[in-house]
């Protein structure tokens, strides 16, 4: 376009010009060699234009004979490097849709119209045709040879990394992906398992670093930045909490800054702060924590704050929590434990069946069973509330791909992913998996609740020593031999045709000695232990 412009221009200014010398006619006049020569000037100018383009002309005809072969053998170039990277396409398409025998016809055509080392995808597709035929070396090799150039050493540290991987290398896969993420932070499979591998080393401040440095790169998110911050600080206050409880304090509280309601973090911020002393301070976390989000381990952190506290005072610590969220499972779970301490059964049984009223599952269920035994001792209701538990969903829990830990942790421990745990419950069954009719209510449990029973004086030692002496009795009367049903037990006879005398213990001596053919021998006898 513009080009044309320029042309246009070029004749329009060419029109002027002609136009200008038409409209003020003169003459020219040139002495040359003696000779007087003598022109209009529209015609000098008209032949002056005329030898100019003459000469361009004839400057282009000879360029053209000039450079004919430079410019024969460049097309004849062009068109291989065209056919080359027509194969080079056609192979990558082939690698990608996993045909290895398209895959390697083609690199190695494209190896034959195109220098290897002006295409660096030749040896991609060569390692990538060598994965797909399992030739795993081959591949490895053509990685390491790519990390030798500048432009493809990022794609062959991927390779390598992936390859180590498959194999189980975890200390090559960590050495190729910090390599990778050292020469360029922003790539995100690096920086992200970099992260994950300092993180599963303990090598919290490294970790913090490198993802200082991801969010500079944007190679993340903000917000996803703030929280993986998050769970590396209260990772590294968790260590902290034993030997330097001011640091653990300081980077659980600054965790809570950039997520308010991460419970693990105000559980750790609490208890430095419980080992500092400041129980104002960490009961003000714990309970801000319980408005967003009640937890029971941040009840039972916060009825537990002090040691010497009394049961009573423990009540009232959890009642403070149920004032804060009312009619909220936890809260009441939180009471009744509390109350089932202080042996205050009424209350612990009113509210642990008001926990079960709103949400049925195995917490519920197992404390009230905790208070059967502990107020009644009676065992078939004790058996009755275990049953309800069994068929109750379960508790949440802190679940990481398929894991269930009984504490938070930074990382999963199958896949090493970091912030991986959720408080869920492990199974779910609000999504069918239990059959139609299995979940009781708290009503119908209390509906076909047994009534109690009388519990012995003697208490349980002596029912299980009268269980085992009963089961001993059993085995001795069942080894015993059998008497013959046809006529009744009599005794020995002897010679002179009088009973023969027994002992006074009750029975024959265990060898009865060799004994007489006459005598008809007893009965065998299988033996019966139960």
């Amino acid at each position: 376009m513009i080009r044309l412009v320029i042309f246009a221009l070029a004749v329009l200014a060419l029109g002027y010009g002609f136009s200008w010398l038409a409209d003020r006619p003169g003459d020219l006049s040139l002495v040359w060699g003696g000779q007087l020569y003598q022109t209009r000037l529209i015609v000098a100018a008209s032949g002056l234009i005329a030898l100019i383009a003459l000469v361009m002309v004839c400057w282009w005809l000879v360029r053209v004979i000039w450079t004919s072969p430079h410019s024969i053998t460049r097309y004849f170039r062009a068109r291989k490097r065209d056919r080359g990277y027509q194969a080079l396409s056609t192979g990558l398409i082939a690698a990608g849709a996993g045909n290895a025998l398209m895959a390697r016809k083609m690199a190695a055509r494209s190896r034959g119209l195109i220098r290897a080392d002006q295409e660096p995808l030749i040896a991609l597709l060569e390692a990538q045709a060598a994965l797909i035929e399992g030739r795993h070396d081959e591949a490895r090799a053509k990685f390491e040879a790519m990390t030798n150039d500048p432009e493809t050493r990022e794609l062959g540290l991927r390779g390598l990394y992936l390859e180590a991987k498959r194999l189980g290398a975890n200390e090559a896969a960590r050495q190729y992906a910090e390599k990778a993420a050292d020469n360029a932070p922003y790539l995100p499979w690096a920086a992200q398992a970099t992260l994950e591998y300092r993180s599963q080393a303990g090598r919290w401040d490294d970790a913090l670093r490198l993802l200082e440095q991801q969010k500079a790169a944007r190679v993340v998110e903000k917000a996803e930045a703030d929280r993986l911050r998050a769970v590396l600080l209260t990772a590294r206050a968790t260590e902290k909490l034993e030997n330097d409880p001011a640091g653990a304090r300081d980077d659980a509280t600054h965790a809570l800054k950039l997520i308010a309601d991460f419970e693990p973090a105000a559980i750790v911020a609490a208890k430095a702060l419980f080992r500092e002393d400041k129980l104002r301070k960490a009961a003000a976390i714990l309970e801000q924590a319980w408005k967003t989000n009640p937890h029971p381990e941040i009840g039972r952190a916060y009825v537990r704050a002090r040691s010497g506290d009394s049961a009573a005072d423990r009540i009232k610590r959890a009642e403070r929590l149920e004032a804060l969220r009312p009619n909220n499972v936890e809260s009441l779970l939180v009471v009744a434990q509390a109350a089932l301490d202080a042996q205050d059964f009424g209350k612990a049984r009113t509210k642990a069946e008001a926990a079960a009223r709103i949400d049925p599952r195995e917490a519920a269920f197992l404390l009230l069973a905790d208070i059967e035994e502990a107020e009644t001792g009676d065992q078939g209701r004790i058996r009755h509330w275990l049953a309800q538990a069994l068929k109750a969903p379960r508790d949440p829990a802190w679940v990481a791909d398929g894991f269930v830990s009984d504490k938070w942790l930074p990382l999963s421990p199958v896949t090493g992913r970091l912030d991986a745990f959720v408080w869920k419950p492990p199974f779910d069954h609000a999504e069918g998996h239990v059959e139609e009719g299995a979940l009781a209510s708290i009503d119908s449990a209390l509906k076909t609740l047994p009534p109690v029973r009388e519990v012995r004086a003697e208490g349980s030692v002596n029912d299980h020593r009268i269980i085992e002496l009963e089961r001993a009795a059993t085995i001795a009367e069942a080894a015993r031999p059998a008497a013959k049903a046809s006529e009744p037990a009599r005794p020995l006879a002897t010679a002179s045709g009088k009973p023969e005398p027994r002992p006074f213990f009750g029975g024959l001596p265990d060898d009865p000695g060799v004994r007489n053919p006459t005598v008809e021998p007893e009965p065998k006898t299988r033996l019966r232990l139960f």
